[in-house]
């Protein structure tokens, strides 16, 4: 597996993104700082919790996939109409496809997460090993072994899973903090995007002018809903 920087992450994401389509759904409910897991099962957070670690890993200065809630988001939607095919045609006849024609799975994205993650569990029990618990070179390296299709997962071929994984991954880390995943709003801080805010084109698409302002979430949006405009709330701007 190539390295993954962000700035790769940035480059891909948008296509990545928009392969695959998303239910709204309200952050994760929270009880003692852990994560309270609507679809997956203890086993297979604890492997998405790794994995989308080294997905996105931890920075100095900015958190890593886990951290900012990347698995919550990524269950959310597996428990929801997304997890449950609402928009993609299941219906036959399921015949294999070419890359250049996206997924062409009979699987629902739940049934798809779901198989490939008991034949994973089931293959690092055989092992006797935890992938959470591994190094993360060997964690690169099972990863990398997905993502060559080097894996056959119940049917499910592993670099449709790895290819998968990535685009939720990246879409929990990029995704307003409403569905689940970017935690305290870091990846738009850490790009400069300004949130609810990108509608008002009037205020930031100035030229030659600098937008300085804490981004703005749906739930904040919400919040100040009837009381004053973007431009009324501390939106500074200067030459």
């Amino acid at each position: 597996m190539t390295e993954l920087t962000r700035r790769v992450l940035l480059q891909t994401g948008g296509a990545l993104g928009a392969a695959v389509g998303l239910s709204s759904f309200a952050a994760a409910q929270r009880a003692g700082g852990t994560a309270s897991y609507r679809f997956f099962t203890p086993d297979e957070a604890a492997f998405i919790e790794a994995a989308v670690d080294r997905l996105i890993p931890p920075e100095p200065d900015w958190p890593g996939a886990r951290e900012a809630g990347v698995p919550t988001y990524i269950d959310q939607q597996l428990a929801g109409p997304y997890g449950q095919g609402d928009r993609l045609f299941l219906g036959g006849p399921i015949k294999p496809g070419t890359p250049q024609q996206g997924y062409q799975l009979g699987f629902t994205p739940a049934e798809l997460y779901r198989r490939a993650l008991g034949a994973i569990l089931a293959q690092t029990r055989a092992a006797g090993a935890s992938f959470s618990d591994a190094p993360a070179s060997q964690q690169d390296e099972f990863l990398t072994r997905l993502e060559a299709g080097e894996a056959d997962l119940a049917g499910v071929p592993s670099a449709v899973f790895f290819e998968t994984l990535l685009a939720n991954t990246i879409e929990g880390y990029f995704a307003d903090p409403a569905y689940g995943g970017n935690r305290d709003m870091t990846s738009w801080r850490m790009v400069g995007f300004p949130g609810v805010y990108a509608a008002y084109l009037g205020l930031y698409t100035q030229h030659g002018l600098r937008y300085e302002r804490e981004p703005l979430s749906m739930a904040d949006a919400q919040r100040l809903h009837g009381h004053g405009s973007p431009a009324a709330t501390g939106a500074s701007m200067h030459r």
